[in-house]
């Protein structure tokens, strides 16, 4: 059986201002204390040099990058700007941005792809809608499997992409998926990356969930089958909300 090592990201959105620079040095001190695991933020842009400075065990991330080198792109930041500010990573296909900014799986891709090229790793996030999810499990997988390939990026590896699996309906609603039903779509995912990129890279892929991550189920999600980590939200904001999922992993 491949050895994945876990991955604890926190994504903060659209939250976070110098004031709250104390609790990611907070939370930076609890992945000083797990070495045997993973520890990311992904910050708004304009924390990001700030949190590098600060942070020596997280990796500080960006929550999406542009799919172009430059251009005529106003308000949006190209993979070099931010590993030159300090980020390490960065999301791509966030399903707030696939709803809200109509980014297609051949953006993701491309993002992905940009990213690599400037070093940055990547967290590619796939998911279906509660609408897809009720026609059946049959459905959902076969459209969330549909969406990872169509996002893969050229040159796809476990060294630097990350797979996160959010249900669209569980993202700040309060609503998870089942330990049945998140080992089912990870499974399904898992046979997609192998049959995709081969048995080596697919069976070494991180797969992370994510929506409505909290420390009161962590450790029963972490646990499940096909489960690398976690992809949380809210209860990244601060270090006492955060420092029980890093203790389940």
């Amino acid at each position: 059986m491949t050895e994945r090592r876990k991955l604890i990201a926190g994504n903060w959105k659209m939250n976070g201002l110098r004031a709250q620079l104390a609790e990611i040095a907070a939370i930076d001190a609890l992945a000083a204390g797990r070495r045997d695991i993973d520890v990311a933020l992904y910050v708004p842009a304009t924390l990001i040099a700030s949190a590098a400075e600060l942070a020596t065990a997280t990796l500080i991330g960006a929550q999406d990058c542009h799919r172009e080198d430059a251009g005529a792109f106003t308000g949006n930041l190209a993979a070099a700007m931010l590993a030159e500010a300090g980020a390490g990573g960065t999301l791509v296909g966030h399903s707030e941005r696939r709803q809200y900014q109509h980014e297609t799986s051949g953006d993701v891709a491309a993002k992905a792809a940009r990213a690599h090229n400037h070093d940055l790793s990547v967290i590619l996030c796939v998911g279906e809608t509660l609408e897809t999810r009720e026609k059946g499990d049959d459905v959902a997988h076969g459209f969330v499997s549909d969406q990872l390939v169509d996002s893969l990026p050229e040159g796809a590896d476990a060294q630097w992409l990350t797979i996160a699996y959010e249900p669209v309906w569980a993202i700040g609603t309060g609503k998870v998926a089942t330990p049945p039903q998140i080992a089912a779509m990870h499974a399904a995912l898992r046979e997609t990356l192998v049959k995709t990129l081969g048995a080596e890279t697919g069976n070494a892929m991180r797969i992370l969930y994510g929506g409505s991550v909290s420390g009161e189920n962590a450790a029963e999600i972490l646990h499940t089958a096909n489960v690398d980590g976690a992809l949380v939200g809210g209860a990244s904001l601060t270090a006492a909300k955060f420092a029980p999922i890093v203790a389940a992993a």
